[in-house]
């Protein structure tokens, strides 16, 4: 641009103040074929347009309704990834309170597991027995009901009504 420059204006002359002077004249010519040898006079003019319909621009309305279909469709696709996307996180963080959850109960049903040993131990049930008074059974305490009847006997089963007092007092 600098050779272009130096060509057109000259090389002797500063080529910024060459190209001010350029840009002015031009401006001034252009003013004056617009105007022309006369200075200009508008006068205002009410100009009543109520009336005036505006003819529909078919192919700008199908480019409104298509660009208005294009940004509903992608709302729609940044909507459903979103949302996707956010489900996702909160069933990641369900899934791993359920997990911590589950960790809690394994925990607590080795506890219970370990305290049903300890409880159930028969040198500790014995040693109970024994701070409450009691002995080993001997054999004499033992009462076994079928002792009379023979095992492998029927039995009739009987029953028998029970005595009603009466009422008059004897």
């Amino acid at each position: 641009m600098a050779s272009y420059v130096a060509e057109y204006f000259g090389a002797g002359r500063s080529a910024p103040r060459q190209i001010e002077e350029h840009n002015a004249r031009l401006f001034a010519a252009q003013q004056r074929l617009r105007r022309g040898p006369t200075i200009e006079v508008f006068f205002p003019r009410r100009i009543d347009n109520s009336r005036l319909v505006k003819a529909p621009d078919m192919a700008r309305l199908r480019e409104m309704r298509l660009f208005t279909a294009a940004c509903v469709v992608f709302f729609t696709l940044v909507m459903v990834y979103g949302w996707q996307h956010f489900s996702s996180i909160e069933l990641g963080y369900r899934v791993e309170a359920k997990r911590q959850q589950l960790e809690q109960l394994r925990e607590q049903n080795r506890q219970l597991r370990l305290a049903e040993a300890e409880l159930s131990q028969p040198q500790r049930i014995d040693a109970l027995a024994h701070e409450m008074g009691m002995d080993v059974v001997r054999p004499d305490q033992v009462v076994r009901v079928g002792d009379t009847i023979a095992a492998s006997a029927p039995v009739m089963a009987q029953s028998q009504a029970p005595a009603v007092p009466m009422a008059g007092g004897r």
